[in-house]
């Protein structure tokens, strides 16, 4: 089945919320509130695989928020390429799983598609999906279930400098 996974580091662009900068890994904000990808109380990291697609989908459209954006590289990863028609054939996945209302089903007490399709994945031994970006035509974004745990694809933040504050204590 083709996925993405390759021998060398998949390069990922994260754009957040700078008062987290300290924790560039962490996943919480998606657990916090849940994401199209995962449900609430599940960390999980979104990213994108090109850096203006990580911007369009932080801002998700509207007024220009503030970001730090940090590259990360991902390694090890089984990726369900969700981009692939041939993997959504395999998978038996309808493209439509791409125009999933996941807010307004989560909204209305009910379990998204996409959340469906997660577990099932999970299942089969896949950490994570490269998918479609909504808000970046042409640019693709990829939700992480499983990082740097036993076992698990590694993701590092690149940061040749050390410029990360490493706590909370720089928004004081």
């Amino acid at each position: 089945m083709p996925e993405q996974s390759a021998a060398a580091p998949l390069a990922l662009w994260r754009a957040y919320v700078p008062r987290w900068a300290h924790l560039p890994l962490s996943g919480e904000g998606a657990a916090r509130f849940g994401g199209r990808w995962n449900p609430v109380g599940v960390p999980t990291i979104y990213a994108a695989r090109e850096l203006s697609t990580a911007w369009a989908e932080y801002n998700q459209g509207f007024v220009q928020h503030p970001a730090l954006i940090a590259r990360m590289e991902l390694s090890g990863a089984r990726l369900a390429d969700l981009t692939d028609s041939e993997t959504l054939e395999t998978l038996r996945v309808h493209a439509d799983i791409h125009r999933c209302e996941w807010r307004d089903a989560m909204d209305r007490g009910r379990v998204p598609e996409t959340h469906r399709l997660r577990k099932r994945l999970l299942a089969e031994g896949f950490d994570g999906v490269v998918y479609p970006s909504f808000m970046s035509p042409g640019g693709t974004c990829v939700a992480l279930w499983r990082w740097n745990g036993s076992g698990s694809p590694r993701l590092e933040v690149i940061d040749p400098d050390n410029r990360l504050p490493k706590s909370p204590a720089s928004w004081l």
